[in-house]
C-alpha cells in the first residue's frame, strides 16, 4: 500500500464561466466540486493505475467532510485526521481564454494538533510500503514537518518521497527521503546560483537518497546514488500541465515499491507526466497519451 500524506487538503471549486464583468453579476455555467490536494492527486493516478492507495492528512470543519466524502464517493481509501479549524477550498474561475485562481489560506493547526497526527501517521506506517509527502504546509506547521515524516517513515524502513517547495524543501533532506521531487524552479529557489544538477547533487549530499528534477518541456533529470540520468521527450503534449507533476510523482512511487532500474522509473514517471496534460483536472491521466509517449521517451 502506497500511503498519500496532503497536510493541506482542499475542496477544489471551479466555475465555469462564458466570461467576467469585476463590476456586474457573472453567471456560471457549470459548477465542479471534488477533493484536491497534490496528494490526493497523486492517490487518485496510482488508484488509477490499479494500486492499493491510503490517503491521509488533516481535515476540519464543514469543508473537512465535504472533502471526506468526496474521496469516499471517488472510492479512495482515506484515514484523515481531525482538526478544528476548517479545511481550506481552492476556487478556479475559468473562461474560454483565461483561468484565475482563487486559494484560501487554510486552517492554523496547532501544537497538540500535529502530535496526534504524528501518532496516527506512525500507526499507519504499519501497512505502508510506501510514503508519498507533497503540497504546502498550512499555518502552524514548522518547516521541517516533512523532514520529521520523512525520518519517521526512513526508521521503519519505509521509503518515502517529498514535493514541496520553499522551506519545507529546504529541510527535507535531513529527514532522508528517498526521493525528491522539485521542479526547476523550486530546486533553484532551494539552492540559488548553480546549475540544476548542482542543485540536484546539494540535496543529495544533504540526506536525500536522489533528487528528480521536472523541467516542463525539457524533460526529468534525476541525480542518484547510481548516476545522473535525464528523460527527453519526443513531443510536446498540449494542455493543462497542472497535474502533471503529480502524476510524474506517482509514477516514481510506484519505483518505490518495484524494482525496477531508474532508467525504466524515469521513463514511466515522464510520461505519466506528460498523459496527465492531456486531461483537463488534476489527478488524472489520459492513457492513451502514456501508450503512445512512453516507448518514445529517451533516456540517457
Amino acid at each position: 500500500m502506497i500511503i498519500t500524506v496532503t497536510l493541506n487538503l482542499a475542496l477544489d471549486v471551479t466555475y465555469q464561466v462564458p466570461g467576467v464583468d469585476w463590476d456586474g453579476v457573472n453567471r456560471v455555467s457549470a459548477v465542479h466540486r471534488r477533493a484536491g490536494g497534490k496528494g490526493v492527486n497523486v492517490a487518485r493516478v496510482l488508484a488509477a493505475l490499479g494500486r492499493d492507495v491510503l490517503v491521509t492528512g488533516l481535515a476540519g470543519g464543514p469543508t473537512g467532510r465535504a472533502v471526506e466524502a468526496d474521496l469516499h464517493a471517488a472510492g479512495l481509501p482515506a484515514a484523515l485526521y481531525g482538526i478544528a479549524g476548517d479545511s481550506r477550498a481552492t476556487l478556479a474561475v475559468t473562461d474560454p481564454d483565461h483561468t484565475a485562481l482563487f486559494n484560501e489560506p487554510g486552517p492554523e493547526v496547532t501544537a497538540g494538533e500535529l502530535a496526534g497526527f504524528v501518532r496516527h501517521y506512525e500507526t499507519l506506517l504499519a501497512g505502508a510500503d510506501a510514503v508519498v509527502l507533497s503540497g504546502s504546509l498550512p499555518r502552524g506547521l514548522p518547516a521541517d514537518t516533512y523532514a520529521t515524516l520523512a525520518a519517521i517513515a526512513a526508521d521503519r524502513g519505509v521509503p518515502s518521497i517529498v514535493d514541496a517547495d520553499g522551506d519545507p524543501l529546504r529541510h527535507a533532506p535531513k529527514g532522508r527521503p528517498s526521493i525528491l521531487k522539485p521542479n526547476a524552479d523550486e530546486l533553484a529557489r532551494a539552492v540559488p546560483g548553480g546549475t540544476p544538477a548542482e542543485g540536484a547533487r546539494a540535496l543529495l549530499g544533504q540526506g536525500a537518497g536522489a533528487v528528480v528534477v521536472s523541467m516542463g518541456a525539457d524533460g526529468l533529470m534525476a541525480v542518484t546514488g547510481e548516476g545522473t540520468f535525464a528523460a527527453r521527450m519526443p513531443y510536446t503534449v498540449r494542455g493543462n500541465p497542472t497535474g502533471a507533476g503529480d502524476s510524474l510523482v506517482a509514477g516514481l512511487a510506484l519505483g518505490l515499491v518495484e524494482p525496477d532500474p531508474w532508467p525504466d522509473r524515469l521513463r514511466r514517471a515522464a510520461a505519466l507526466g506528460a498523459a496527465a496534460v492531456a486531461r483537463p483536472v488534476a489527478g488524472e491521466f489520459d492513457p492513451d497519451v502514456y501508450a503512445d509517449i512512453h516507448p518514445q521517451i529517451i533516456i540517457t
